[in-house]
């Protein structure tokens, strides 16, 4: 059970590592699910847009593009990359500080590794909700 973060191309110094892997924990486990083997990485719009266009056919930057590794229902595997530049620009777009935003992206795609989607406007709703639910804990209880 590991929960690792790391950089790809960009320079990023995560801060609070041990508070957001026990916030990440206790979001898998309260849904239901354990965590096997989870890698966070960081990296640039560039990196991110390769992956983006190599993997799934799409050719636009995203924040965060996350990769199921899971091989049973209930246990979390996953490969997160998330664009640092892409969260700084929606942090600002969005009027909220760049750490809440990169929370947010964070935990969007370990809520998609625990099964939900948001490609219907139920889904994303059900998803806000989860999202909104899990950072009020983070900044509430856990910080």
């Amino acid at each position: 059970m590991a929960i690792h973060f790391q950089n790809s191309d960009v320079s990023f110094n995560l801060k609070q590592k041990k508070k957001l892997k026990e916030w990440i924990k206790f979001t898998i486990i309260s849904e239901g699910k354990t965590v096997e083997d989870l890698s966070f990485i960081f990296c640039t719009d560039e990196f991110l847009l390769k992956i983006n266009q190599n993997y799934l056919q799409h050719d636009y930057f995203t924040d965060i593009i996350t990769f199921d590794l899971s091989n049973e229902i209930n246990k979390i595997s996953g490969e997160l990359y998330i664009s640092i530049e892409r969260v700084k620009d929606n942090s600002k777009d969005l009027s909220v500080n760049f750490l809440e935003e990169l929370n947010r992206v964070m935990i969007h795609g370990i809520l998609h590794l625990c099964g939900y989607g948001d490609k219907k406007d139920s889904e994303i709703k059900r998803m806000r909700e989860k999202e909104d639910f899990y950072l009020n804990l983070f900044t509430s209880n856990l910080n």
